[in-house]
């Protein structure tokens, strides 16, 4: 799945830099700003959740086209005011990855936090979130529109 293809994501224009299969950027753009002239919280919470998606695709590509993952509830903090792009990276930790696995095997349906950070371009994590997925696995009577 390209998340950078999600047509909210194409939107604000969430990218992904070259050679990063684990990381998504938004740049700094007068159209993404706040009042206070940094990168709008929402544009980095979008960035920031796009990145927790492309996290559950990298860590099961083998579920990508069998299952529907829905956001069910997230946890952010802002940190730092962004005045430069911010790139994105998520992880999930090898127990939670387990237990995830263990209870869509039993019962075709878990779920999974994913946690992000936004850092900018010196290094300074701008953004920190927990995101709750629930993810059930695709039959006939499961709708995808």
């Amino acid at each position: 799945m390209d998340v950078t293809g999600i047509p909210f994501n194409r939107l604000i224009d969430i990218l992904q830099p070259a050679g990063e299969d684990r990381a998504l950027r938004l740049d700094f753009r007068d159209d993404l700003k706040n009042h206070l002239g940094t990168l709008h919280g929402s544009a980095q919470f979008a960035l920031a959740e796009a990145c927790s998606g492309l996290t559950l695709h990298r860590c099961f590509p083998h579920l990508t086209d069998s299952v529907l993952p829905v956001l069910r509830k997230s946890d952010v903090k802002f940190r730092s005011p962004a005045r430069s792009a911010v790139q994105a990276r998520g992880d999930i930790d090898v127990e939670t990855k387990e237990r995830f696995e263990r209870q869509f095997e039993r019962k075709g349906r878990a779920g999974i936090s994913v946690s992000v950070d936004l850092t900018d371009q010196d290094g300074t994590v701008t953004m920190s979130g927990t995101f709750e997925w629930f993810v059930q696995r695709l039959d006939e009577s499961t709708p995808t529109d």
